[in-house]
């Protein structure tokens, strides 16, 4: 065996490891719940009869998800006696808010859409906070708990569990709702929730460092408000204050919204372009979601593998490269027509090299955060890329209308160049993450 293959084999390990083995099922634990308050709930509520008008508003359940920073900070520094007395700092909140899931789905369940549709509305937002700060726990945990080396296998198991976990509360769902009530549907989902719960109490407790600036002396004073504001201060304006004291962290913000800028402005125009050019919604469904499914999972492992064997900045150039060539398989696609082993080509690249970057790009993120802050920091740039995948492409469906497909394709593809640019200054400028520094390897 020459010494490629053994570096290979060798970068390979790291998948092995029990700690980013954990990380899967947490993935799954963590995506699960998503589905459970959009397309499946979407599906019941038109079952019994409610409005497409009071449909669409139930997308405002989910701004848990793009608002999950603000109460980060509670999670990464309260305590939540008896669970993280028993458990631990991390362990107990994600104990605590996967039992407050398990809860909150049955609750939805156990509700009447065709005659109290304000029941419903009120159970799905308790779903989805309780979601979304179940995602801040599991990303503190995932970067407390692994070593700078695996934070790309970590990225590519959570995207894989993530991706599994809504498989079980999409497909899965929907198939169960053929047979039994929607109330046992949504039983099932919550059982599930013990997947997590399990990996949690089978998993250590990561090391808690101490805030850097911490006065130990506040902690010990008596006076209420001291105290009070002393914990203000270690649970939001330090977070915050050690970001931004960073050198380029504008340029880190502008990179964490533009990396995948091009991608997702292809994306969220996708669906309408297949059904435009002729393709049947089972073909979209067979090609794009159940194939796609496994082609984004091997990206995903693929990225973290590039991660591990050339370091993460690398990574970001390579990805980053192929996600924005894979643009213009959809340019070619638009030319080609109707085709399904075409899409079956088109998707392959896309959702490989999109995987690819998705990794390389949650590995970034982490190896960003001060792990004394992580949850506070890691929420903050989550939901800056999450403004960045929602408002800033947007006005996609405009640009379509305005050109024909393949010179929208086209832009999309320039669309990723800024990105791309910008990594190119920040490892210029040496604004490099430490976690990153260290393994920065050369392209192959």
């Amino acid at each position: 065996m020459n010494e490629g293959w053994r570096a290979w084999l060798g970068a390979a390990k790291v998948y092995t490891d029990r700690r980013v083995v954990a990380i899967l099922f947490l993935g799954f634990s963590s995506g699960m719940p998503l589905l459970l308050t959009l397309s499946t709930l979407s599906v019941w509520l038109a079952e019994v009869g409610v409005s497409k008008t009071s449909i669409g508003l139930f997308a405002l359940v989910g701004l848990p998800y793009t608002l999950k920073f603000l109460w980060a900070p509670l999670i990464d520094r309260m305590p939540v006696p008896p669970f993280t007395r028993l458990l631990g700092r991390r362990r107990g909140w994600a104990v605590l808010t996967q039992l407050s899931l398990m809860v909150a789905i049955v609750g939805l369940g156990s509700t009447d859409p065709a005659n109290d549709l304000w029941s419903t509305a009120a159970w799905a937002l308790l779903v989805a906070f309780a979601s979304a700060s179940q995602d801040v726990v599991i990303d503190a945990y995932r970067v407390d708990v692994l070593e700078e080396h695996q934070y790309g296998a970590g990225a590519a198991m959570i995207v894989a569990g993530y991706r599994l976990g809504m498989l079980a509360s999409g497909a899965g769902a929907l198939y169960l709702a053929e047979v039994a009530d929607w109330y046992w549907v949504f039983g099932t989902m919550a059982a599930l929730m013990s997947v997590g719960i399990v990996t949690i109490l089978l998993n250590p407790e990561p090391a808690a460092p101490a805030a850097p600036g911490r006065d130990a002396g506040d902690s010990e004073r008596g006076d209420a408000l001291a105290r009070a504001v002393a914990w203000l201060r270690e649970a939001v304006i330090d977070p915050f204050a050690d970001f931004l004291t960073r050198p380029g962290w504008v340029a880190i913000l502008l990179f964490v919204l533009l990396y995948k800028f091009g991608d997702s402005l292809a994306g969220v125009m996708a669906n309408p372009f297949y059904l435009e050019i002729g393709f049947t919604k089972a073909e979209i469904a067979s090609v794009s979601k159940v194939f796609g499914l496994g082609a984004t999972l091997a990206g995903g492992f693929l990225g973290g593998l590039f991660v591990a064997r050339f370091g993460i900045m690398a990574s970001l150039l390579l990805c980053g490269i192929l996600q924005m060539g894979s643009n213009l398989m959809f340019a070619v696609q638009a030319m080609v027509g109707h085709s399904v082993p075409m899409l079956t080509v088109t998707i392959a690249v896309e959702n490989i090299s999109g995987g690819m970057g998705t990794a390389a790009f949650v590995a970034y993120l982490s190896a960003l955060c001060n792990v004394a802050y992580t949850a506070t920091q890691y929420a903050l740039l989550s939901s800056f890329m999450a403004f960045a995948r929602t408002v800033l492409s947007a006005p996609g469906g405009w640009l379509a209308d305005q050109t024909d497909w393949v010179t929208f394709f086209v832009f999309t593809t320039v669309a990723a160049v800024p990105g791309l640019l910008l990594w190119w200054w920040l490892v210029r400028r040496g604004v490099v993450p430490a976690a990153a520094e260290a393994r920065q390897g050369s392209p192959p």
